[in-house]
């Protein structure tokens, strides 16, 4: 059994919750004996341009997995763009819109027909369900593909395009419960497709050291600590915002550590209680989850949250949005977390794990054996061996 994974971009040190769980999948199905490559564009990641070949197209072999790339060629990045805000929007897309957004995004003729002359060979697992990669690389052999959509409800989920192409597939992989329930209440249920549920591997072997990370970087005061890229598509500014009402009306010695690619305005107000760390090693982000109060998501678009399971690794509760459905299903589940819906909620749920500590420290326990009973690799790696088993038989 041979197996392709196909995703628009792959390397090392990728930002991203889709990369880093397309890199961590691969890695660790390799490791435990599956046959699969990684074919990909020659793209270098998310933010660069999209009609520029970074990499050479050809094979080679990463940490001892073959990956296999592909050219892209010209694309309408005005045109796409266009049509991509009125998405960001939450607007509706007319048929030819659709069409333009699709058609613009990444073009990569060979990735196709390379799908297309070994369709008999391989299974394929798509990941993730938005990209062009997708839409017409599963199309050529359905019967035969996977899709992990890491699926959000968000104006792409919304349109025409993916309405007709998720339910054409072999099987959907989803992180969590509150996936599956969105494509069902968007698609309809199938009796045909197999829909499977089995979550994300968390790396859990990691140490960390909270005064450490305090020594380092000369925190002595409580801090929240948001980890991930700072940008408006995961909800920073309205941290920011939140954070500055907080602090105006309750004088807190605590400060907001950033870490993170991107770099967001700070108010000024309360630049002194914001400390941007941007980037950092590996064993610093582990060590300032643990040195951490609390943590801090704000984003309404997750599929699974990686960052959440590695805050509860470390016995840190977590602060998510309400209106993400997936992190508010962690918490609840869990019994490691709050969620807030507007400013005030902000405020009170930090007040009040300050206030509890004893309860704050209950959580962050409750966390971690969530994630040690939901989340381990090798019972991850055999729901998708059978899995994939299933689908070669």
């Amino acid at each position: 059994m041979k197996v392709a994974f196909v995703t628009p971009w792959y390397g090392p040190n990728l930002a991203g919750g889709m990369e880093t769980l397309t890199r961590h999948l691969v890695t660790h199905l390799h490791r435990a004996g599956l046959s699969l490559e990684v074919w990909a564009t020659c793209i270098r990641d998310f933010h660069a341009d999209w009609a520029t070949n970074y990499y050479r197209p050809g094979q080679t072999v990463e940490d001892g997995i073959p990956v296999h790339r592909f050219a892209v060629t010209g694309r309408d990045r005005a045109a796409f763009d266009r049509v991509n805000w009125q998405l960001m929007q939450g607007l509706r897309l007319s048929p030819a819109d659709e069409q333009v957004y699709i058609n613009e995004m990444i073009n990569c003729p060979g990735l196709y027909e390379h799908i297309a002359d070994r369709s008999h060979e391989y299974l394929f697992v798509f990941i993730p369900y938005l990209f062009a990669t997708t839409y017409f690389g599963a199309q050529i052999c359905p019967a035969r593909s996977a899709i992990i959509p890491c699926l959000h409800d968000e104006g792409y989920a919304y349109m025409d395009l993916f309405r007709q192409l998720l339910p054409q597939v072999h099987t959907l992989i989803f992180n969590v419960e509150a996936e599956l329930e969105l494509v069902e209440r968007l698609y309809g249920r199938s009796d045909s497709q197999v829909r499977a549920v089995i979550g994300v591997g968390v790396e859990t072997e990691f140490v960390a050291d909270g005064d450490r990370f305090r020594q380092k970087y000369g925190l002595a005061e409580p801090f929240l600590l948001y980890v991930g890229r700072q940008e408006a598509g995961k909800n920073v500014p309205l941290l920011l915002d939140y954070w500055a009402r907080y602090a105006a009306t309750t004088q807190t010695e605590m400060k907001l550590v950033l870490i993170g690619p991107g770099q967001m305005p700070i108010p000024e107000a309360v630049a002194g209680q914001v400390v941007n760390l941007g980037f950092v090693p590996r064993q610093d982000k582990y060590d300032a989850y643990a040195a951490a109060d609390l943590f801090c998501l704000p984003s309404v678009n997750e599929s699974f949250s990686l960052v959440i399971m590695e805050s509860w690794l470390t016995e840190t509760p977590v602060l998510v949005h309400g209106h993400c459905v997936v992190t508010r299903e962690h918490c609840v589940r869990s019994q490691g977390g709050l969620y807030f819906t507007n400013a005030d909620e902000f405020g009170a749920v930090i007040d009040y794990l300050h206030d509890q500590p004893q309860t704050a420290q209950q959580m962050g326990r409750n966390g971690r054996s969530y994630v040690l009973a939901n989340y381990q690799w090798p019972q991850i790696l055999a729901q998708y061996r059978q899995l994939l088993a299933n689908m070669a038989a």
